[in-house]
C-alpha cells in the first residue's frame, strides 16, 4: 500500500508500488501491513517531529508568530505545556511544538531545527523587531542551492532558516 500526496496536497493511497511512483504524484511513502497488524514505514526522512524547549511558552508563541506567522494549538501532554506548530498529513516536511517543562532546556548548543521560508530576508527582519539575534547571516550554498541563515530566539535557542534558491 502507498500513501502519497500531489503538488496541490492531495492525499491518495494505491494498493500497489507502481502506482504511485508514476503519474502526478511526488512524495511516496510505502507501508505494509503485516499479518498481526503492525505497520511497517519505509519513509524517505527519518525525523518525524521536534520540540524546541523554551522557558517561557507566551513569550516563545509570541515570536514565532511575529517571526513566521504561525498560529499553535496548545495542549498539556505528561504534564508538559506544549504549543504545536501547524501540521498537515498530507504535506512533505515535519513538525513540532514548542515544550516546556522540567526536560526541556533551551540551548545554543544542541540540534538545530530549520525552517522553511519564502523570504529569508524578511524573515531575519522579523526576529531581529523581535528582539531575537542573527547567529550565521545569510549566505549562499552554491553547490546546493539554497540560502540559509541561523538566530537565536527568544528562549535562547539556536534555529535555522533556509530559503530554496529561486533558479
Amino acid at each position: 500500500m502507498c500513501i502519497y500526496t500531489n503538488k496541490a496536497g492531495v492525499c491518495a493511497i494505491f494498493a500497489g508500488h507502481s502506482q504511485c511512483c508514476s503519474g502526478p504524484y511526488f512524495f511516496c511513502c510505502r507501508v505494509k501491513v503485516s499479518d498481526n497488524l503492525n505497520i511497517n514505514m519505509n519513509p524517505a526522512n527519518p525525523v518525524l517531529f521536534f520540540e524546541i524547549p523554551v522557558s517561557d511558552l507566551d513569550r516563545a508563541e509570541h515570536f514565532y508568530q511575529q517571526v513566521f506567522g504561525y498560529d499553535f494549538e496548545r495542549e498539556t501532554i505528561d504534564g508538559y505545556e506544549m504549543s504545536f506548530f501547524p501540521f498537515n498529513d498530507c504535506a512533505n516536511g515535519i513538525s513540532g511544538a514548542l515544550a516546556k517543562g522540567d526536560v526541556y532546556q533551551p540551548t545554543r548548543d544542541g540540534v538545530i531545527v530549520y525552517f522553511r521560508t519564502e523570504q529569508l530576508d524578511q524573515t531575519l527582519e522579523n526576529v531581529v523587531a523581535q528582539n531575537g539575534r542573527i547567529l550565521y547571516p545569510s549566505t549562499f550554498n552554491e553547490k546546493y542551492k539554497f540560502w540559509v541563515a541561523e538566530f537565536e530566539d527568544s528562549e535562547g535557542n539556536r534555529i535555522a532558516v533556509q530559503q530554496l534558491s529561486a533558479d
